[in-house]
């Protein structure tokens, strides 16, 4: 087992790692891949422990289901040496800033899914973790595996990705590679392929540059059929070969099934989807929800990259003492709550690109709007502190960037609006240099107003504000307000 006597500080990769001191504007970031985003309670309270230790009492989900621990200090080779006895860390330190393996979070108990990836995901995490010339690869290398259930992360940004599909009765991966969709592969030859990219990559890229290009960029650069043929002789099938003319691109996932109870497909279980506030988790929660899965589930925690976490294989009998547990630790499970789809970036309390105090404004925001109304549909509200997006790249209802707005001859905190029209990054603009005390009360109008005039009970608000000119919503959310 490789471990090195102190974090390594000569070389600080673009993502960061767990045995990399990665500065932040708040101290050194600690991030612990979690291959597929599951834990097992063994792995929970050592986790927990970690925080408390060498942290501040709590631990972070971000969007790749990975865990990270800001301001940490203090943390000795003893320490890495435990984590890696119980699985948490790399025991090949090169490539421990790689980014996180993506899989569902509902792999292996999604009743509507295709093919149980988790298999993949320990396959190819042992393959990065026997290989140290992986190194050489751009941190931000991703690899997801889409079962083809109802909770899919084909959404998510992944530079390779493998996605379950259903072929004349046998299930196939198609390989999504830029803009190449129509490979299919056997699932046992997944992992051969995620091997040649990575090695025509290193081919291709000068291994003394600080920061290497990214495999999109490379695609972007050469095309995806000449990055296709390179890896051919590293195969023992041909890639373009396996070709259709078409195929089904639509999904099938099913929004929010990461939240609230849902039946597994072994009967009798159902898993239970908990909202975390921003991902944020305190450790004496992490403790208890460990012991949670231990003595009503399988002992398992899976993580999301909605930053929420699952306990899978509870008995439905045990279902509303779970419920009643979740709510005593202060948190909460429906996928309506005002915290259900809200996001925020680390905000400039931990980063320098950020405008933005987006977790204060984002929490104060949600305390503020349950006062006065309930939701009974989802709204995905983003946070942003910049135009980087850091904490979230898929379909938001209202995004806000975070901008500095003059009030007074001062520039003080505040945000541009966007809504809908999924064509464009954020949205379309709503409203521009909205300061923090005007924020509140304008979403909530927002809101209101969505809720009494939408066409039909289950249209979200990203599609009732489609609906409408910019200047119309404009006139009914002033409206309200008057």
């Amino acid at each position: 087992m490789l471990c090195p006597t102190e974090p390594i500080t000569d070389f600080l990769p673009v993502c960061p790692g767990l045995f990399y001191a990665t500065p932040a504007r708040d101290g050194i970031l600690s991030r612990i891949r979690i291959p597929g985003g599951i834990i097992n309670s063994q792995q929970g309270h050592a986790i927990a422990q970690f925080a408390e230790q060498f942290g501040e009492g709590y631990v972070h989900v971000t969007n790749r289901a990975n865990l990270q621990i800001r301001k940490t200090q203090g943390v000795t080779s003893e320490v890495f040496t435990r984590l890696q006895q119980v699985g948490l860390a790399s025991t090949l330190t090169e490539v421990d800033h790689l980014r996180n393996i993506m899989a569902s979070p509902t792999a292996g108990i999604d009743s509507l899914e295709l093919i149980d990836t988790r298999p993949m995901v320990r396959e190819l995490d042992a393959y990065i973790c026997g290989h140290p010339e992986l190194k050489g690869l751009s941190p931000k290398f991703s690899v997801a595996f889409d079962g083809g259930g109802a909770v899919s992360i084909c959404e998510q940004k992944n530079e390779v990705v493998f996605r379950a599909i259903a072929l004349e009765n046998n299930v196939y991966f198609q390989l999504i590679l830029g803009d190449a969709t129509n490979i299919l592969l056997q699932p046992e030859e997944c992992l051969s392929v995620v091997v040649a990219i990575a090695q025509v990559y290193l081919d291709n890229v000068d291994q003394t540059l600080p920061r290497k290009p990214r495999l999109k960029h490379i695609m972007q650069d050469k095309g995806v059929e000449w990055y296709l043929q390179q890896a051919e002789p590293y195969l023992p099938f041909s890639l373009l070969k396996r070709s259709k003319p078409t195929l089904d691109q639509s999904v099938n996932s099913q929004k929010y099934h990461h939240l609230g109870v849902h039946p597994q497909r072994q009967p009798g279980f159902s898993y239970i989807g908990i909202i975390l506030p921003l991902g944020q988790l305190l450790t004496k929660q992490l403790h208890s929800l460990t012991d949670l899965a231990q003595t009503y589930g399988s002992g398992t925690l899976r993580l999301t990259p909605w930053q929420n976490l699952l306990i899978s294989d509870i008995p439905h009998s045990n279902i509303p003492q779970v419920k009643d547990e979740i709510e005593r630790l202060g948190l909460h499970w429906n996928a309506n709550h005002i915290q259900s789809s809200l996001v925020a970036c680390t905000g400039k309390t931990g980063c320098a690109s950020s405008a933005t105090d987006t977790k204060g404004q984002a929490l104060a925001l949600t305390d503020y709007l349950k006062k006065y109304i309930t939701l009974d549909v989802p709204v995905k509200i983003h946070f942003s502190g910049c135009a980087k997006s850091c904490a979230y790249h898929g379909k938001s209802d209202i995004t806000l960037l975070g901008t500095l707005v003059e009030k007074n001859k001062t520039l003080v905190e505040g945000y541009h609006i966007y809504v809908g029209n999924e064509e464009q990054a954020f949205g379309r603009e709503l409203y521009t240099n909205v300061s923090i005390p005007e924020l509140p009360h304008l979403i909530l109008q927002m809101l209101q107003v969505y809720q009494i005039k939408r066409a039909e009970f289950d249209e979200t608000l990203g599609e009732f504000t489609n609906r409408y000119t910019i200047a119309k919503l404009r006139q009914l959310f002033d409206e309200e307000g008057q």
